[in-house]
């Protein structure tokens, strides 16, 4: 297991805080690259990332690694994949009142044409009067999906599903948990999921709680071949309250600059549970979250480093959300949302950095894509998203 900071020390300084990086990336202009040619060979970062995306090109993607002298692929075509929460307005439209793609099996094709090879679910429900009704939560639902899925050459690589509220879990909650396993086998998923964080809680004891949740779970999905795994956003990557003096309730005040699913990356089994980061919320916890007060007072700099994370632990991140952002000194987040390959978060760096890229399974999400104007807005931002993610290579040094 790799170490943590000792908290007995202080974090290593930084040249620049987040908010110094962040005015930094803006006084030079967003389209910068960043010197990384010799940070990626030495897996090493000495600040945030607040590099620039690269102008991306367009490339319908082929199946070997490099492109007629254009540099090595970083994400391979069967690899390039999208969460359908993202074209979410799509799957829920009436297909009686529009021309556009409505429901699965039309979204399916549509997002196929685009290039995409995997889809996550984010539930099971479309509109009613698309093909095979509303609700399609179910072993015939299931049946129903898949064989649309090997119509369009797509594969089904997660799910933002059901997770069980109870622990110890209630009989009926462990029997819509299987049914939940059984449907992701008929779909032909290696991996099972959830949106949410393990725990909202800032505490050692709670995510202590969690851990032993979702090792249990996880051994449940394991027999049933499936790997379990968590999504975070931007407050799971905050600084776990685990010593220092003691509230009013008794719950510690200050940290050991462990950060919270650093923690429950510690305390899971890693042959049970498994992670997918958000890359976005991840560079907001970046932002968000650089100082810390020690339990001894002190103030304390650690900066997030969320690609060191994921190499520290590798086969622990099988999936990502390749979510995109452009700096942003109003909202409070140090990023606004925006379609993949058109923000500041530097993916050629990023994916670079982790490697693995025959074991990682990026999935394209922006939660602005659907419009209440425009409807054809997220299914044209998801073919932007894809043919971006197409054109990510290696730089050369």
């Amino acid at each position: 297991m790799t170490p943590y900071n000792d908290p007995s020390t202080p974090a290593v300084p930084l040249t620049a805080t987040p908010d110094e990086a962040l005015r930094r990336s803006l006084g030079v202009g967003r389209r910068r690259f960043l010197s990384t040619c010799t940070a990626v060979a030495a897996g090493a970062v000495a600040a945030p990332v607040f590099g620039a995306a690269p102008a991306l090109a367009q490339d319908r993607g082929r199946d070997h690694g490099h492109d007629h002298g254009r540099g090595q692929v970083l994400v391979p075509p069967h690899k390039r994949g999208i969460i359908l929460y993202t074209v979410r307005d799509a799957t829920a439209r009436d297909p009686l009142a529009s021309d556009l793609p409505s429901g699965f099996r039309e979204v399916f094709k549509q997002l196929a044409r685009h290039g995409y090879r995997q889809v996550e679910f984010a539930g099971y429900n479309q509109h009613a009067n698309a093909p095979g009704g509303a609700g399609l939560e179910s072993v015939e639902g299931a049946k129903l999906l898949r064989r649309w899925l090997d119509e369009y050459g797509l594969r089904a690589q997660g799910n933002h599903g059901f997770i069980p509220s109870s622990w110890p879990l209630t009989e009926a909650d462990k029997d819509t948990f299987k049914k939940h396993l059984e449907i992701a086998n008929i779909l032909g998923m290696d991996h099972m999921g959830t949106g949410g964080d393990p725990t909202g809680s800032s505490y050692r004891a709670d995510w202590d709680v969690a851990a032993d949740k979702w090792n249990a779970l996880g051994e449940i999905a394991r027999r049933e071949g499936v790997k379990l795994y968590t999504h975070n956003h931007d407050s799971a990557y905050g600084f776990l309250l685990d010593g220092g003096p003691l509230d009013d309730q008794g719950r510690p005040t200050r940290s050991s600059g462990i950060r919270k699913l650093e923690y429950f990356l510690k305390v899971t089994d890693p042959k049970l549970v498994w992670l997918e980061m958000d890359i976005f919320w991840a560079h907001v916890a970046q932002y968000k979250f650089h100082t810390y007060t020690a339990h001894d007072g002190s103030t304390r700099k650690n900066v997030f480093d969320p690609a060191a994370l994921v190499a520290r632990h590798n086969k622990r991140y099988p999936l990502f959300h390749a979510k995109d952002g452009v700096v942003s000194t109003t909202n409070g987040m140090g990023w606004d949302m925006v379609p993949f390959g058109t923000g500041d978060i530097d993916y050629t760096t990023f994916f670079s950095r982790v490697g693995l890229s025959n074991y990682r399974n990026p999935m394209v999400e922006d939660d602005n894509s659907p419009s209440a104007t425009d409807p054809a807005q997220s299914l044209r931002e998801a073919k932007i998203s894809y043919d971006n993610m197409a054109a990510l290579r290696k730089r050369r040094c």
